[in-house]
């Protein structure tokens, strides 16, 4: 498993794929926070927080992540090498972590970079430090799950398909429906309804472990979805031997 993990990371940066993904997760983020007037820009603001950081990277996420998994099933389906790995001493859920992790690793190195805003913050609270740090902790984890989450969905729509540009449709739609889809349907019922439905999405954890405190049920919540899409990935795998 380690051995396809570094192949996996390796592929990543070899053609450029893992660079122009850190690249334009960062871009991104800092045109809103520095350069782009209006409400997210943190001088026009006028106090020091990172919350145009967790409000923007969720949408950023939302197409990067499908991006980075689209290729990790169906191009190995297209040029034939899965059934080759598939034979592998290596079982099907090893081989899917593999690729699960990797990505996971690469969404780990994009946000790396972005503790210089905290630090950058850090220095422009008045007095110096006082910022909220229990929240903006909170929120990277919260970030991390989330993007978490994207990649065992991309990874299940790559799977299903040897088509790229499919897998990154079917990948995005999934991802924004977990993430936005729950909370649209939940203000079209009643209110007995709203707070279950809502309940399912991912934006409803992510806002709770981004007040600061974490709690096992929002962890409980995102590490199930991630299982699931795993197991449904496995699945697709696995079809292709019946």
């Amino acid at each position: 498993m380690l051995v396809l993990l570094n192949k996996e990371i390796r592929e990543f940066f070899s053609n450029l794929m893992g660079y122009i993904v850190v690249i334009v997760f960062l871009l991104i983020n800092s045109l809103f926070i520095w350069v782009f007037p209006g409400e997210f820009n943190l001088l026009d603001a006028g106090y020091a927080n990172l919350d145009t950081l967790f409000i923007i990277s969720p949408w950023v996420f939302l197409f990067l992540v499908p991006a980075i998994t689209m290729r990790l099933f169906a191009e190995e389906k297209k040029t034939g090498t899965l059934d080759t790995l598939l034979i592998r001493p290596i079982s099907d859920l090893q081989i899917v972590l593999a690729k699960f992790f990797a990505g996971v690793i690469l969404v780990f190195v994009s946000l790396l970079p972005t503790i210089i805003y905290y630090f950058t913050i850090y220095k422009l609270g008045n007095p110096v430090g006082n910022l909220d740090k229990g929240g903006i902790l909170g929120s990277y984890i919260g970030l991390f799950f989330l993007a978490s989450v994207y990649i065992s969905i991309g990874l299940f729509a790559s799977s299903l398909t040897q088509n790229q540009i499919i897998a990154f449709i079917i990948g995005m739609l999934i991802a924004f429906f977990f993430y936005y889809g729950f909370d649209s349907i939940g203000t079209i019922l009643p209110q007995s309804a709203q707070e279950f439905i809502v309940y399912l999405g991912i934006n409803e954890h992510y806002r709770s472990i981004s007040r600061g405190v974490v709690d096992t049920r929002d962890v409980v919540y995102f590490i199930s979805i991630i299982s699931i899409f795993i197991y449904f990935t496995k699945l697709a795998i696995e079809s292709r031997k019946w």
